[in-house]
């Protein structure tokens, strides 16, 4: 049960379209494929999807980190030394989603070598989740359809709407348009990656306060310190922390301030073993918890749904487990299925899922 090697491995899948938010905007999924390699024979997979405009990270210092200093404090630990390598690991400041998917890849070894699924090595709560789908920005008609797509193929009935680039009332029509088709048959929350002003966001807010949202995602950032606590404060809606939470002392940080009322968890910027210790937290603090997305590919989401699944307070709410429908392809030998708003934790030892050869050697870009 011990590390031999891990590999960092860069691909890149195209998106059918691009995807838009206040932060930026991605066309490919460039992400780096990680394998943990144990002296029994056993590999462990993740994904590390970079996000250089919310955390600073790139493909090629995903791999640099975790090749040049990851792999050697890693390698000649056993899988059950996790504590050990998640303190190792935090020896480097930033690089979340390289740790995160170091960190799962140890996790997804240790479920096969056991013989047991990493969800039941995690809690075991249950066995799927229902799916929450990000809408992008574009006009009012285009969002609607798409949302019209995703609740008729997949059953999909709760929206993550994009907000935040654009001037104020352009994107509360688009929110309101939703509303307005679909009636209560839906959710609705918001999130507007940074992109307004404290002022801007009460604004918005209020003129959608007879749309029923389920909760404010990130409107303003939240290094306007006090904004965003007159905001928050202001607010009738649970206001989730995304991006300004990465570890659980950021998570203690802004709830204890008065800049966050719930989180956001994705495993892909703190694996199991961060994600863990802000589930806890969570649950001791008394806060609204969602499963959120990193626009993670597949194998990402079978990380994100397995962790979701595992626990009662992460399960009660849908997870953002879509995104990769607007994928091209993937890597996977047998795709997620996303089948009456639900997708179930894959079925097998480890995350239960395995990789098409054919379609890395496909996709890799270090060939």
């Amino acid at each position: 049960m011990k590390i031999t090697a891990v590999e960092a491995i860069p691909f890149a899948i195209p998106y059918t379209k691009p995807l838009k938010f206040a932060s930026g905007e991605v066309h490919a999924a460039e992400h780096v494929l990680v394998r943990v390699h144990t002296d029994d024979g056993i590999v462990g997979i993740a994904e590390a999807p970079p996000r250089p405009f919310t955390y600073g990270e790139t493909q090629a210092g995903i791999i640099a980190v975790i090749t040049g200093v990851f792999t050697p404090q890693l390698v000649g630990l056993r899988l059950t030394e996790r504590e050990v390598a998640h303190a190792r690991l935090a020896r480097t400041v930033g690089n979340p989603t390289a740790k995160a998917a170091v960190d799962m890849a140890i996790w997804d070894a240790l479920g096969r070598t056991l013989g047991l699924p990493v969800s039941d090595l995690l809690g075991g709560y249950t066995d799927r989740m229902r799916v929450s789908h990000m809408l992008g920005f574009d006009e009012p008609a285009a969002m609607v359809a798409e949302a019209e797509k995703m609740l008729e193929r997949y059953g999909i009935s709760t929206f993550k709407v994009k907000v935040g680039r654009r001037p104020v009332q352009l994107d509360t029509a688009v929110v309101r348009a939703l509303r307005e088709r679909f009636g209560d048959t839906i959710e609705l929350y918001v999130d507007g990656n940074r992109g307004w002003t404290a002022a801007e966001s009460l604004r918005a807010m209020k003129e959608m306060a007879d749309l029923d949202l389920l909760f404010a995602e990130e409107l303003n950032p939240a290094d306007d310190v006090l904004g965003r606590r007159w905001l928050v404060g202001k607010l009738d809606v649970p206001f989730i922390a995304d991006e300004s939470v990465p570890t659980p002392a950021d998570v203690t940080r802004e709830v204890l301030g008065g800049s966050a009322t719930a989180i956001s968890i994705k495993t892909a910027r703190t694996g199991f073993t961060g994600s863990t210790r802000v589930h806890h937290l969570a649950e001791g603090l008394g806060l609204e918890v969602v499963m959120g997305n990193q626009i993670d590919g597949q194998l990402g989401t079978a990380c994100a749904v397995t962790f979701g699944a595992a626990h009662e307070l992460t399960s009660r709410r849908a997870g953002e487990l879509s995104n990769f429908l607007d994928m091209s392809d993937d890597l996977l030998a047998e795709p997620l299925r996303i089948s009456d708003g639900v997708l179930r934790v894959p079925f097998g030892v480890g995350l239960g899922v395995d990789l098409d050869p054919d379609k890395l050697t496909r996709y890799r870009t270090d060939n």
